[in-house]
């Protein structure tokens, strides 16, 4: 699928909402994310909203308002749900006529802007008086590799002469995540308690983390899914694209190694993955396509099933994404968070459609509202490595924070925050928000 540029894409488009206009802000018009909260305080139902500017416009009650009969019956039942899942399942030329009315709706300017206006007005809300919940109902949640810097470090730290085992460079590499423990920006994390093995210690022992770490990813939801049995080719694995999140893989890098071999992953990862509460569509990321990762004279062509024109051409995106760290030392004296790194979603070795494609090549279903991670974004430089366990390496080489505190691992009253957005000549920026935790002392 080929998303084309159109109206909604205007870089010049403006909203009557001011906040939406502004130059910094990460939902102008050109954005409308989607997902699903409710006002603080008042025990309703949560209902899916689309953020714009500093507020956020309630779907449901403009669904009831008859505000989006225009585009289609379809689209207004599924935004009268209280998740994403049934309007993710509709597929893209439904997702385009639920754009096409929103910002025809939110757009300034206009003989009946004064009567969009007043009709709206009921179904906004302040984002500061929102509850976010996650987007969807997530079934199943898988996790990839999909970056070969991350894969070459972490490989370089057991492995220092073979750091990139041979099949990395042939076969996306995953695992088959927990999705009960998927958990919304914001929640609070606790130190997970594990079996490890200390250095030197003759047989392992139970306790809380000594190594929790962060990972640096971007979600993808699947709309449309596929039959059980089928394949996804790789020129219609876009099609199955509902749109991006930011995701926080927390790991016990402590846990994590006594336990990965030979299954991989466990306890390690299961006990909390953290979701950015706005779904960035993929009609929103159409002007910030790029061409996949150029690959090495050492890489070998994709498998057939795996390459395609269109994905080579246009199978990356452009995503710049950080991460900020305040600790309980820097809240309590008024600093702000720290950003101890920066890194680019255009460099990862697998794309998106790639990852999609994989997973459903052996007959394997995708069903709407799944979430596929790409695994820690990691680049080249030191501050462009997605995770603790690469800033420090392994703990030896610890970072430092503001009023002189260092960091190998997290540890209690520390605030991990992501940031991403996408910037591109001739498009306006649009930005994911942020996914935020904070780490509290251990699982009782």
């Amino acid at each position: 699928m080929s998303i084309p540029l159109d109206h909604t894409h205007d870089p010049a488009a403006r909203s009557w909402i001011i906040s939406a206009n502004a130059p910094d802000t990460d939902f102008p018009i050109q954005n409308l994310p989607l997902g699903v909260c409710r006002r603080r305080g008042r025990g309703t139902a949560f209902s899916i909203a689309t953020a714009i500017g500093d507020a956020v416009l309630d779907l449901r009650g403009c669904a009831d308002a008859g505000l989006l009969d225009d585009a289609g019956r379809a689209i207004s039942t599924a935004c009268r749900e209280a998740a994403l899942n049934a309007l993710m399942a509709l597929g893209e030329p439904h997702w385009r006529r639920l754009r096409h009315r929103l910002f025809a709706l939110l757009s300034a300017g206009g003989d009946d802007e004064a009567s969009r206006r007043a009709l709206l007005e009921p179904h906004l809300w302040a984002a500061r008086e929102v509850e976010v919940a996650l987007p969807a109902q997530v079934g199943d949640y898988t996790d990839f590799y999909a970056s070969i810097h991350h894969a070459t470090n972490v490989g370089r730290m057991m492995r220092p002469d073979n750091p990139l085992l041979p099949n990395y460079r042939w076969v996306p590499i995953g695992y088959h995540g927990r999705a009960s423990s998927l958990v919304v920006s914001g929640t609070r994390i606790r130190r997970p308690v594990g079996q490890t093995r200390p250095e030197g210690a003759p047989a392992p022992i139970v306790g809380p983390t000594r190594r929790l770490d962060y990972e640096l990813e971007v979600g993808a939801f699947i709309g449309p899914g596929n039959p059980h049995g089928t394949v996804v080719p790789i020129d219609e694995a876009e099609s199955h694209l509902f749109g991006l999140c930011l995701v926080n893989d927390w790991s016990a890098r402590d846990v994590q190694a006594w336990e990965y071999q030979p299954l991989g992953p466990f306890l390690s990862k299961s006990f909390a993955t953290s979701v950015s509460p706005w779904v960035i569509t993929m009609h929103a990321l159409a002007p910030f396509r790029v061409a996949a990762a150029a690959r090495g004279a050492e890489d070998p062509a994709p498998l057939p099933y795996l390459d395609g024109e269109r994905n080579a051409a246009r199978g990356g995106l452009d995503v710049t994404l950080e991460v900020w760290l305040q600790s309980e030392q820097m809240r309590e004296a008024g600093s702000p968070p720290a950003r101890i790194s920066r890194g680019l979603f255009r460099e990862m070795y697998w794309t998106i459609a790639q990852l999609v494609t994989h997973h459903a090549s052996n007959g394997c279903n995708l069903r709407p509202g799944d979430l596929i991670a790409s695994g820690t974004v990691s680049g080249t430089a030191l501050d462009a490595r997605g995770c603790l366990l690469e800033l420090t390496w392994r703990g030896e080489q610890p970072i430092d924070l503001p009023g002189g505190e260092t960091r190998a691992f997290l540890q209690d009253g520390d605030e991990v925050v992501f940031r991403g957005w996408c910037e591109a000549p001739g498009a306006r920026r649009i930005g994911f928000g942020e996914c935020r935790g904070r780490v509290v002392p251990g699982v009782s």
